[in-house]
């Protein structure tokens, strides 16, 4: 099977627009202000506090719910009303000149610098998305569901955007896109600074002949999905389904992981009602738990083999390890012996049906344990503390044509959404 080359093209970002807005926004036109982390990232809370936080706040067409309303609405053509007033809402931004499409395509560099002072770049462009009877050059490695799949693929087809990139990772060596990336020195068009303290900053590079150096270097290499794997597969959908040449792409950051190796959390889970000592009774029918004094990552991160660490609403703990071979084989079935070790695949495929526990009632929680602590306090249920995995394993599994279970794995730092936006119809003449 012939390999499909790995093509970022340049693109006319969809930008806000700094003259427009200070008529709209009270103060002055403040970026971070409209800014919001990916879509899956913020509970529900949360994400009503950012949609309130400012009325173009890009919340408020990436996360399509009404303030205040249940998520029982009509449907017209087929479209539930919230993915029709989402996408209704950016075009009106756009018509009103919030919203602005650049003179030129172009590749944009995207710098990071998070409050640790952990710097990361990469280029923002559209991706080639596969093509049948080709070897896909992107690889993802972690499995999805249909609900959020379909999610994004009914949002971004109400709206003809692409709203916010996928996060890949490839191997640049110091490439032509790598050195593109660390060369960027100009002023930026724009920079931001959010309330966690990290930095954004975004350049354009609209020079054909870099464009071409960029595209000569990528053509042989190839990328992992770190983060978006949802939104890939619904970039799929919506190229299957829409027979145009913008949808044949997807919005995508792409990151040279020799240059800035990347962040590598964990995402935890919570299991609303489920009482802590009736999971730890459970486990022990299939491994090794221990108390423990307190929630300690460490001591989880220290243990070789699939491990977890239950918590209690009370702040005590159990760590869960040397599970059963037999039990392991005999729920994955199919499996390599390298997948069935990995945390969540021991947690989904065996403690959650012996639990008798939906995967549907699972909450996830990114990278903080002691939030996952309080949520399940809040829920009066049981956190389980998930380890972070090594990306070189991530990498392996993926090489091996194998996919985690669904949310294994928390890259970072993710891209911020409402810098730069795509449409997917064609735009006229700037």
């Amino acid at each position: 099977m012939p390999r499909q080359p790995l093509e970022l093209e340049p693109f006319r970002g969809l930008r806000y627009t700094h003259g427009d807005l200070d008529r709209f926004i009270d103060g002055g036109f403040d970026l971070a202000r409209l800014l919001a982390p990916p879509y899956d990232v913020p509970d529900a809370e949360e994400a009503r506090a950012l949609q309130r936080s400012d009325p173009y706040n890009a919340a408020r067409v990436t996360l399509p719910f009404e303030l205040g309303r249940a998520d029982a609405d009509g449907t017209g053509g087929g479209i539930p009303r919230r993915y029709r007033t989402a996408a209704a809402l950016l075009h009106d931004w756009i018509d009103t000149g919030a919203l602005a499409p650049d003179p030129r395509p172009a590749l944009y560099v995207y710098e990071q610098v998070t409050g640790d002072g952990r710097r990361q770049r990469g280029l923002i462009g559209a991706l080639r998305l596969p093509e049948d009877g080709r070897e896909p050059a992107v690889l993802p490695h972690e499995d999805v569901a249909d609900a959020p799949v379909h999610d994004r693929f009914t949002l971004m087809g109400a709206a003809r955007a692409n709203l916010e990139p996928i996060f890949l990772l490839y191997r640049g060596a110091g490439g032509a896109a790598s050195a593109t990336a660390e060369s960027a020195a100009d002023p930026p068009l724009v920079e931001a600074r959010t309330r966690d303290g990290a930095e954004h900053r975004l350049w354009a590079v609209t020079d054909p002949a870099v464009h071409a150096r960029v595209a000569a270097d990528l053509a042989g290499r190839s990328a992992l999905i770190a983060d978006g794997h949802h939104r890939y597969a619904a970039y799929r959908r919506l190229h299957a389904a829409r027979d145009a040449p913008g949808w044949a792409y997807g919005l995508a950051l792409l990151v040279d992981s020799d240059t800035h190796p990347p962040r590598l959390g964990a995402i935890h889970r919570v299991l609303p009602g489920l009482r802590a000592e009736d999971a730890v009774a459970a486990a022990r029918s299939v491994a090794a738990v221990e108390a423990l004094d307190r929630v300690s990552a460490p001591d989880l991160a220290a243990v070789e083999g699939p491990a977890l660490l239950l918590a209690s609403p009370d702040g005590g703990a159990h760590l869960v390890h040397d599970f059963d071979e037999d039990a392991l084989a005999r729920a994955m079935p199919g499996r390599s012996p390298r997948w069935r070790h990995l945390p969540t695949a021991a947690l989904h495929e065996l403690l959650l049906p012996l639990y008798g526990f939906p995967e549907e009632a699972v909450r996830m929680v990114h990278d903080d344990p002691a939030e996952a602590v309080a949520a399940a306090h809040h829920e009066k249920g049981t956190a389980v503390i998930v380890p972070a995995l090594d990306v070189h394993l991530v990498y392996a599994i993926a090489a091996q044509g194998e996919l985690t279970p669904r949310k294994s794995t928390s890259f970072g730092p993710k891209p911020r959404t409402g810098l730069v936006m795509r449409l997917l119809d064609p735009l006229p003449p700037g």
